[in-house]
């Protein structure tokens, strides 16, 4: 029996809740103004955005409004926050410190900040995906002026140690910046507990739309505009606002805020009962990340003697959606950044599955899903 749908890919993006959906609704048809101009129609938008505004800010613990700005997605509040703050700072220095293990948003933003006579610091990570702090501590020097590292990895789930590198960012007088896309709504986001100077953020990671997210700033934090043009965003981000995608966003993190506690007991659940069944029906198969400090929902396994690829098309036609990677790498051939930083092989890193939970699966969809995996990497094996 095949199920119509599972999908187990809620890392690469999240479908739209109804409540989410029908708050946007009027400002694509009735509430059409832009919020830039003054008349009453205009003002609805400009009270909604306001009121998203607002939303993220108690999310995450933000003590003022202004703080929150809107942008297109994870990505470019990523780019922001590297850029414009490196452009900001380049008088007092040049350095950035992230890890080996960033999203692409992240590394090609270093990349650009490289070519223009930037100086980036790459932290190695252990086994486990892990950064080391002692090895953070000893990479900050006197011309260091941001540290970026990601909450939770996008690929093997792996958690980094946020608080303790707040203080020690804080210790040394350099920025933070977060990329909390995949964090946000699975773990606890106090941005004043985890002591972030900037932290970014995409509603389709947590049953919000598309093509739209956030970055926070703490209030005096300098940073240049990445989009220039008009007033929008406090004049610090300019074009005119994705109105349904704002208020989206800010019913969306407000529901899944609220909801976060049991969220997360129901994805932990989920993953430990598939990574149990998984490990015990489908020998020579390695867990990649951390095995206790990991991401509620994320399962990234390597299977010995097969292509993972192979595997999800495989999976695929048996109704299951899940990935071999980050879909934003899904189209790049080459074996994953992450998986090597944490030592595997060409080899290995290529016969990798991710599987990502959520909020509408179910334990009779993991069985499925296992007996399904188990069939598909046995034939794969006996035919290789």
């Amino acid at each position: 029996m095949i199920l119509s749908l599972v999908y187990l890919d809620h890392a690469a993006t999240t479908m739209v809740r109804d409540v989410v959906l029908v708050e946007m609704l009027p400002f694509w048809k009735e509430e059409f103004g832009n919020a830039s101009s003054v008349y009453p129609l205009a003002r609805v938008s400009r009270e909604a955005i306001e009121c998203a505004r607002r939303r993220v800010q108690l999310a995450i613990g933000a003590v003022f409004p202004e703080e929150i700005f809107f942008t297109s997605g994870g990505s470019e509040s990523d780019n922001w926050a590297l850029c414009g703050v490196m452009r900001a700072h380049a008088g007092k220095g040049r350095h950035l410190i992230t890890s080996k293990i960033e999203h692409k948003a992240i590394l090609n933003s270093c990349a650009w900040l490289e070519k223009e006579g930037f100086d980036v610091t790459y932290l190695d990570v252990d086994a486990k995906g892990e950064i080391n702090l002692n090895q953070l501590d000893d990479a900050i020097r006197e011309d260091t002026v941001l540290i970026s590292i990601m909450f939770a990895n996008n690929e093997i789930g792996t958690i980094e140690p946020i608080e303790e590198i707040g203080k020690i960012a804080k210790r040394h007088h350099v920025l933070f910046h977060v990329d909390a896309v995949q964090a946000m709504g699975c773990l606890p986001v106090d941005v004043q507990k985890l002591g972030v100077d900037l932290l970014s953020l995409s509603a389709h990671k947590f049953y919000g739309p598309k093509g739209v997210g956030a970055l926070y700033v703490k209030k005096g934090t300098k940073i240049e505009p990445l989009i220039f043009g008009g007033h929008q965003e406090f004049g610090m981000r300019a074009g005119t606002e994705n109105v349904a995608g704002i208020v989206g966003l800010g019913k969306a993190l407000e529901l899944i805020v609220k909801e976060q506690s049991d969220y997360a007991t129901k994805l932990v659940s989920l993953r430990e009962a598939f990574i149990k069944e998984v490990q015990k029906q489908i020998p020579f198969c390695h867990l990649n990340g951390h095995r206790v400090k990991r991401h509620p929902g994320n399962v990234n396994f390597s299977f010995e003697g097969v292509d993972g690829r192979v595997v999800t098309l495989l999976l695929a036609e048996k109704g299951i959606c899940c990935s071999s990677g980050s879909a934003c790498n899904s189209h790049d051939s080459s074996p994953s950044h992450v998986l090597k930083a944490i030592g595997l092989s060409d080899q290995e890193a290529n016969s990798t599955v991710r599987f990502t939970f959520g909020r509408e699966n179910s334990f009779s969809e993991m069985e499925y899903v296992v007996k399904m995996l188990k069939e598909i990497v046995n034939r794969l094996r006996n035919d290789g």
